[in-house]
């Protein structure tokens, strides 16, 4: 090999990386139709980068790695690129639908017989498989660049942990529908139709309703409070304050704005002060129906205005995040069988698995498992396929099988570098449950907690997880929280069951009777709720009354046994003996 052939050039440079989401599975279904499509768009993706004055290095496979002489070329090529794909999609009905995934980053390189080599290549890479599949992600340093250059609409998704990387990269994703450049004219509910997988969202600016200029600051921290506080959960895409912000002050249509942001969710709301006294209202509206899901008011004082401000942001996210779930479920149920995603399935899923009955989790299960098929890293459907072998196991026999398949996708979560709170939360404790390994579960829970500590869901796993694992004031903490964020949740027997053991391994056996009281009233078919309501009673020496509760919960559950509930062996050791000599105490069956 002669020296030339051994030199390296460093140069920086606009990095382009794309890759084929799922594009194992899709061989595995159709290699030949597979083929067939991604040569017709490698040819489609390779014309653009060249109109664009890029240089294709590196391929292989689904790949490609190519160079720009500056962003805005790298990044306005991508846009091309995800669009032009998008309409060829549209245009082979029988073709597998191939999506890349696409990340453009500014930095240094090596340039080696033509090949991209270096961190920033891998930084390029690590931001693609950061991306929706037909999305694109950018680096700070590349946004940088074009933010103020390009008419589209950013995401700011945060400091992001990748593979392989010790310091976190902070990213950006494009909205593809609000660029101007490219996209189609459509209706609102056509611009919906092609959004990101994940629900959309804009917070817009809150109108002063009060006069007092001084109260715009504190209008528009609580928008970006609220803004904020929604990126972090990250089944919710979040148009970013800067683009919601172009309709401060103007009187807009929620449709119009949808479409203009290509979004399916606006959050709008109003500032009012009399006095020390203010008010904040709010509305979450669905952009394609105009149907209003979540509305409320906020009053307090300015004597205590950063408290209040807090409070209303907690109260926005505690409330919103179920309002989007329930209004996604609704959508995916609409949607024809034939053109459903993982997402979708996931979405169906969702009412049966957390109505817990037998039969509805083999439904959830099935409904899971084929969007494992399509997607297999997909941590949510994972934890939740975990969770619903879980119930399996526990109910179906403990037959070994669902239990190693409940502990493999809970493992597979945990080990991930998801940053989905609620798959955190649930996947620790299906290992708790499962596995007594109290120490990764909890570990798993902070993790969820510092993620989104304003999701009701994830509090709910967590309080019965810390419950289990001997963390009792953290389980009341939390499942106290779970309730105020969310009161009216169909959830809500997680948080109470939390709280429930909690009080009555701690010996508070008064609360744990109001905790199993209130978890019935939220899921009254779930034998566990019963059987806590009568070791409550039993431990408070209140035998008639645990002789009541223990005959209805043997009309809900006729098979019902101490030893069964046992063979749970859902905490330690010592603490499942004191469940069971309570409940034997209220006469129920050996």
């Amino acid at each position: 090999m002669s020296p030339q052939e051994h030199k390296v050039e460093r140069r920086l440079a606009a990095i382009f990386a794309a890759d084929v989401a799922g594009y194992s599975r899709l061989m595995s279904l159709d290699e030949v139709g597979t083929l067939r499509t991604l040569t017709a768009h490698r040819q489609i993706m390779d014309r653009l980068i060249a109109d664009h004055r890029g240089r294709i290095a590196n391929t292989a496979g689904d790949s490609v790695l190519a160079e720009f002489p500056s962003a805005v070329d790298a990044v306005q090529c991508a846009v091309d690129v995800q669009h032009t794909l998008s309409q060829a999609n549209q245009d082979l009905p029988e073709e597998p639908t191939l999506r890349f995934r696409i990340g453009v980053h500014v930095g240094d390189v090596m340039v080696r017989n033509g090949d991209l080599l270096g961190d920033g290549v891998n930084i390029a890479a690590r931001l693609q498989s950061l991306a929706d599949p037909g999305g694109i992600c950018l680096s700070e340093a590349a946004y940088g660049y074009v933010r103020k250059s390009v008419r589209l609409t950013f995401n700011d998704l945060g400091e992001q942990h990748v593979k392989n990387m010790e310091e976190t990269i902070r990213a950006f994703a494009i909205t593809l529908q609000s660029n101007a450049l490219t996209a189609p004219r459509t209706t609102p509910e056509s611009t919906v139709s092609r959004l990101s997988e994940k629900p959309s969202i804009a917070v817009l600016p809150f109108a002063n309703m009060s006069g007092d200029p001084e109260q715009e600051y504190f209008a528009d921290g609580v928008v970006e409070d609220i803004t904020t506080a929604l990126s972090r959960v990250k089944w919710i895409f979040v148009i970013a304050r800067n683009s919601s912000f172009i309709y401060k002050g103007k009187a807009v249509d929620v449709q119009t704005v949808g479409r203009e942001l290509g979004v399916r969710y606006v959050l709008e709301g109003s500032i009012r002060r009399a006095g020390d006294r203010i008010r904040i209202t709010g509305q979450l509206i669905d952009v394609t129906s105009g149907a209003h899901l979540w509305a409320n008011r906020f009053d307090g004082s300015m004597e205590n205005i950063f408290d209040f401000q807090d409070q209303i942001t907690e109260s926005v996210i505690g409330a919103i995040e179920p309002s989007l779930r329930r209004a996604e479920i609704e959508r995916a149920r609409r949607k024809r069988p034939n053109s459903l995603d993982a997402y979708d399935l996931y979405l169906r899923s969702l009412p049966y698995a957390y109505a817990n009955t037998p039969q509805d989790g083999e439904e959830a299960l099935r409904l899971l498992l084929e969007a494992l098929a399509r997607e297999p890293d997909y941590p949510t459907a994972q934890a939740h396929a975990a969770w619903c072998y879980e119930q399996r196991f526990f109910r179906g026999g403990h037959r070994s099988e669902d239990k190693a398949e409940a502990v493999r996708h809970a493992r597979a979560v945990m080990a991930s570098a998801t940053d989905d709170a609620l798959a955190l939360a649930i996947a620790a404790f299906v290992v708790a449950m499962l596995t007594h390994d109290y120490e990764s579960a909890v570990g798993a829970v902070d993790r969820a907690l510092l993620l989104n500590g304003n999701s009701a869901l994830a509090l709910g796993f967590s309080a019965m997880t810390e419950a289990n694992a001997g963390r009792y004031e953290a389980a009341i903490v939390h499942g106290l929280r779970a309730v105020h964020l969310s009161p009216l949740d169909p959830m809500n027997y997680h948080p109470y069951l939390g709280m429930g053991f909690a009080y009555l391994f701690s010996g508070r056996n008064e609360e744990a009777v109001v905790a199993s009281n209130h978890a019935i009233q939220a899921n009254p078919s779930f034998m566990v709720s019963h059987a806590l309501l009568v070791a409550s009673y039993a431990q408070l020496g209140r035998l008639d009354a645990a002789r009541v509760a223990a005959q209805r919960l043997l009309e809900a559950a006729p098979s019902f046994t101490v030893t069964m509930m046992e063979q749970m062996e859902f905490t330690a050791p010592e603490r499942v003996a004191q469940f069971g000599a309570a409940l034997r105490q209220a006469g129920l069956p050996d």
